[in-house]
């Protein structure tokens, strides 16, 4: 698990590419101090297995699945790279819960000056944008950001200089490829909702069985 805040950029160093899968060496600083083996290390928002490392840079394969869900194919050597560690138990939640599982590209339409802070336009995929909700939180490239507006094919992110700076976002123009993971919550809670009849299906008032979370079916398991 991470909170979306950025704890610094590194840069790839290597890039070894599979018949559909990736090895990738990244060079860092602060995510080094305490690396292990099996780490879990958000890289663009995605997360990765740290499976070697020296005192430079760490090395992770990356599957197939992310392969094609994600941008990570796009980097090449000299690329710089959002990176998190895994969240410290203890440790302040400055963002909000990322799982470190994009749910899908985005492509950035337009990015404004806005007084003190900087406006990006997002262009994302139905699926991806069922989630986007205004004032809801969203993983950009792994930075917790929050929604300024959406329509049914894009929406704003507002950032403050500071994210700017110290994210991969300083590079981004209109056209760059970024990686979107939607609020973990809302996808459950969508699935939850629309959850086919099963053993513990409510009935409604009419008799007819419905399915997902009703009132009937809270009330019947003591919730309401």
């Amino acid at each position: 698990m991470f909170t979306g805040i950025i704890e610094e950029t590194g840069r790839i160093e290597r890039i070894v590419a599979g018949a559909q899968s990736l090895r990738i060496t990244i060079s860092g600083h602060k995510i080094l101090s305490d690396i292990e083996i099996g780490c879990s290390i958000a890289v663009n928002g995605v997360c990765l297995t740290a499976t070697t490392f020296d005192a430079h840079s760490f090395t992770a394969d990356v599957m197939p699945e992310s392969v094609r869900m994600t941008t990570l194919a796009d980097l090449k050597p000299g690329s710089p790279v959002n990176l998190e560690r895994a969240m410290a138990v203890g440790g302040r939640f400055g963002g909000h819960v990322v799982a470190g599982h994009v749910d899908g590209i985005g492509t950035i339409r337009t990015i404004e000056k806005q007084d003190n802070a900087v406006v990006f336009t997002i262009a994302a995929a139905p699926e991806v944008m069922e989630y986007i909700v205004y004032k809801g939180s969203v993983a950009i490239d792994g930075a917790s950001l929050t929604v300024a507006g959406r329509s049914d094919t894009q929406f704003t992110i507002s950032i403050i200089p500071h994210t700017i700076k110290e994210t991969i976002l300083a590079y981004a123009k209109p056209g760059t490829k970024v990686n979107i993971e939607t609020d973990i919550f809302g996808r459950y809670i969508r699935q939850f909702m629309t959850l086919p009849p099963a053993d513990n299906t409510a009935v409604s008032a009419t008799g007819k069985q419905t399915g997902g979370i009703t009132s009937e079916l809270l009330a019947k398991n003591g919730f309401i």
